[in-house]
């Protein structure tokens, strides 16, 4: 199909040095459970696009190359005035084009959707969310827990190679 990664992880960069347990979920968890364990290829900004690249062109050209849309839903993620360029291109791929499906990760309560972009109500409001609890915390690398077997029913088959 054309297609280089299983899918295109959005996720509320933080702009402070502090480090937070989305980011850690990202670069860590997600990495090992779905890459190491389960054989996917996920393109994670700050990992997957380099210095030096025109970041709305490598957004776009990654997400283009990707078979799924993971964005996780936190209240920074909602709250943002703003939202971010690769949220933007991710829902427009999503709804508009019919490119790639989303697979919506509820990292935190967010309550009622009305703060949230129409766009991003009208998917929840289609598909519902893959809520992450504060018990996956404890063993968040548990491959049989409810939450990562919801996440690789939305994911691609994987070509296992023997």
């Amino acid at each position: 199909d054309g297609k280089i990664y299983d899918a295109y992880v959005i996720y509320p960069q933080n702009h402070t040095n502090e480090a937070n347990f989305v980011e850690y979920f990202v670069y860590q968890i997600m990495p090992d459970i779905l890459e190491n364990k389960c054989g996917y290829k996920l393109c994670i900004y700050g990992r997957d696009i380099y210095p030096g690249e025109d970041t709305a062109s490598a957004i776009e050209k990654r997400m283009q190359k990707s078979r799924r849309l993971i964005i996780l839903l936190t209240r920074q993620l909602i709250n943002c005035e703003e939202p971010a360029y690769d949220q933007h291109i991710a829902l427009y791929n999503a709804l508009i084009q019919n490119d790639a499906k989303v697979i919506l990760l509820e990292m935190e309560k967010i309550g009622t959707c009305e703060n949230l972009q129409e766009s991003l109500r009208f998917i929840i409001k289609k598909q519902g969310t893959i809520k992450w609890k504060k018990q996956h915390t404890v063993h968040p690398q548990s491959l049989n827990s409810k939450f990562w077997k919801q996440v690789r029913y939305h994911m691609p088959l994987t070509l296992k190679s023997s």
